[in-house]
């Protein structure tokens, strides 16, 4: 296959390149490159007296400080971003005729942004909320956008309707409060009175609003897109994308505690993760519904409220993303860069989804509010790889210096260039859709199903998972004050399942609902986390580690670290341990700096020297793990400690005792969480 415009990872990083600049080693120079001798004080008349207006380097300086913010996104605000790279794994030229998905050879560099929706630029990151995961690809053909969500449904169906919810989402605007979050009247009075919102609400209440980690988070593209092959036949398409990892998730009580031990938590372990070369990936998925079969299901492909059940639909994974390099400046590429779902190259087209139709409007608005113009596209990160032509000239920021005198189409005096050209050619055509109707303000009356989607999704629950929907809509609903919400929103959620209504109502003080759950007929195994991947891969276990140490202790944390998991030593200071054969271990944190949230299990190996305030810190340590359900391990003096407290027990506690001791800690390690365990 020949290719025009040869495309892959260094191309677009040659291209950042030039666009980078090391200031070590330099001399200091103005914005026109003015070397200056002097840049601590500015310029006066006496040394007491007022500064003058003659100091170009003051003014230069002090205005670039007043202009270096610019609006934050209104939604999607909080976010952090890698490069990185998509390889496929057959070609998919039977379906669309987009050629970065025709051959497995071609590596296409893209860029990830993953963020919070609700809270503003400097909130916590580990708040119960959607979280966004927006690709861009930097295709030969040009910029591909893909950006979707880490839930598959959306709150709305209609466009329209967006500045509503993220208005009631939002801060209340007469005290700004609260911030990224959702348990305030507002939000779940727009809940109660817009019942589309049903499905997505499930979503939010479950673990999926609180990832453990953007490496451990699915993806979706949430809206019903177009394939379009090169024989113009159409297929309908929803896009995933599965975590290698698999999908994982904090409990409540740990998501709070981290937003106050580190609100950085999501992604520093993105960050660390890349520099480690821990590198995340993901798998592109698709499901498939031929056009002829777009109304053979139970629910309408085009709502997107609603899901298409992998049992029924299966994904077929076509290939694997890779983030391998971290970004070098957060304002230019993560702040900067810009998506849009409008952002297509051929082969892949709309439907007639109301919710993606207006956001094909909305994001070209709001970038050029957001970046100042319209040559947002001209900014480093958002360049496509190939060039670009056409007859749009100046505005702010404008790079491009455009020679000759032709800025018009039609025009003979440049030969009518820059044409367009046929579609057989690569130019892009939108799929010949055949569209009639009168023009209304409605909806379909295949929308107006609001609660069987969301039924499926409890009853596709375990019961551990099914406990934290019902905790985290008490929460929510505990924090409204207006009973009148409550009670409206228990009676909407009655419609889901009866069972979750009335513990719900028992937990606020709201009226239960009558009547019983009807007998479960089906339920979608792909929805629950239980069924996800589980790998020790990158697992952070928290070492607790005084002098005197076991000799023995080198060889398990070197027996951890081959299988992928990361030991951090904690210890009371930083200064390095010291083991019996006088061995030394470094120290990374200590009980002050860490905690045990911030780690995906605890290895409590204490020694005989250390004195009691250690064995109580450790002890803290381990108990705040048990209750979250994570693993925990022990040897040495470790085992004794954990045995005074009746810790030594319980199912996803592994000790020393055994022979299998690294073994078993392993697989406790892979397991994440150990629900049955029981925890007072």
């Amino acid at each position: 296959m020949t290719k025009k415009h040869p495309v892959n990872e260094k191309s677009k990083q040659e291209q950042l390149e030039q666009f980078k600049t090391d200031d070590r080693n330099q001399a200091l120079t103005t914005n026109q490159g003015l070397k200056l001798s002097e840049d601590e004080f500015s310029l006066k008349a006496g040394e007491r007296g007022p500064t003058l207006m003659e100091d170009f380097h003051f003014r230069e300086k002090m205005t670039h400080f007043d202009h270096e913010r610019i609006p934050e996104r209104i939604v999607h605000a909080r976010g952090f971003a890698a490069h990185g790279e998509f390889e496929l794994y057959d070609s998919l030229g039977e379906y669309t005729k987009a050629k970065f998905l025709q051959n497995p050879s071609v590596k296409t560099p893209v860029f990830v942004r993953f963020s919070t929706v609700a809270g503003s630029k400097g909130s916590a990151e580990t708040v119960r909320d959607a979280r966004g995961f927006a690709t861009k690809f930097y295709t030969e053909e040009g910029n591909y956008d893909l950006v979707g969500n880490n839930i598959p449904v959306f709150f709305i169906q209609d466009a329209i309707k967006f500045p509503d919810l993220i208005h009631a989402v939002k801060p209340e605007p007469h005290n700004e409060m609260p911030q990224a979050a959702s348990a305030h009247d507002t939000f779940w009075d727009f809940v109660a009175n817009n019942q589309e919102s049903a499905h997505m609400v499930m979503w939010s209440m479950s673990d999926r609003a609180i990832p453990r980690s953007l490496r451990m988070m699915e993806g979706f593209g949430v809206h019903t897109f177009r394939l379009v092959n090169a024989e113009g036949k159409a297929h309908f398409v929803k896009f995933h994308w599965k975590p290698v990892l698999g999908t994982h998730s904090l409990v409540w009580d740990e998501a709070q505690t981290i937003s106050g031990k580190d609100p950085d938590f999501h992604r520093r372990d993105l960050w660390e993760s890349i520099e480690n070369g821990d590198y995340p990936e993901y798998e592109l998925g698709l499901q498939i519904i031929a056009e002829e079969d777009e109304f053979k299901f139970d629910f309408d492909i085009l709502d997107p409220t609603k899901l298409w059940p992998e049992e029924d639909i299966p994904v077929k994974l076509v290939g694997k993303m890779t983030l391998n390099r971290n970004v070098d400046n957060v304002f230019a590429e993560t702040e900067q860069v810009a998506f849009h779902p409008g952002h297509v190259v051929p082969g892949i087209d709309f439907s007639n989804d109301p919710l993606l139709q207006g956001r094909l409007f909305s994001y070209t608005d709001t970038q050029l509010i957001r970046l100042g113009g319209p040559n947002f596209h001209e900014l480093p990160i958002n360049r496509p790889v190939c060039p670009f032509h056409n007859n749009q000239r100046d505005g702010y920021g404008r790079q491009t210096i455009n020679k000759g005198p032709v800025s018009y189409h039609r025009n003979s005096l440049a030969a009518n260039t820059p044409a367009p050209v046929p579609e057989s050619e690569g130019g892009y055509a939108h799929y010949q859709e055949k569209v009639e109707g009168r023009k209304v303000r409605s909806r379909s009356e295949s929308f107006k199903d609001h609660f069987s989607q969301a039924t499926l999704f409890w009853n596709s629950m375990s019961d551990t998972e099914k406990e934290h929907i019902i905790s985290a809509f008490s929460f929510e609903l505990g924090k409204v004050k207006s009973k009148s919400v409550q009670q409206q929103v228990v009676d909407m959620f009655a419609n889901v399942s009866t069972v979750l209504a009335k513990q719900v109502a028992q937990a606020i003080g709201a009226t239960p609902p009558s009547g019983e759950d009807a007998p479960v007929t089906k339920s979608s195994p792909a929805l629950s986390q239980e069924q996800t991947i589980k790998k020790p891969n990158t697992r952070k276990v928290a070492v607790i580690v005084a002098n005197d140490f076991s000799s023995d202790l080198p060889q398990v944390l070197n027996s951890l670290k081959q299988q992928g998991i990361q030991p951090e030593i904690v210890s009371t200071t930083l200064q390095n341990v010291k083991g019996t054969d006088g061995s030394e271990l470094e120290v990374q944190h200590t009980f002050l700096t860490s905690g045990s949230v911030l780690f995906d299990a605890v290895y409590v190996v204490g020694s005989s020297s250390a004195d009691e305030k250690f064995r109580k810190e450790a002890l803290t340590f381990a108990q705040e793990a048990f209750e979250h359900f994570k693993p925990i391990g022990a040897t040495d003096e470790g085992v004794k400690w954990l045995k005074a407290v009746g810790l030594d027990s319980s199912p996803g506690v592994v000790t020393g005792e055994t022979t299998r001791f690294t073994d078993e800690f392993i697989e406790a390690v892979s397991a994440h969480r150990h629900w049955n365990r029981h925890v007072i």
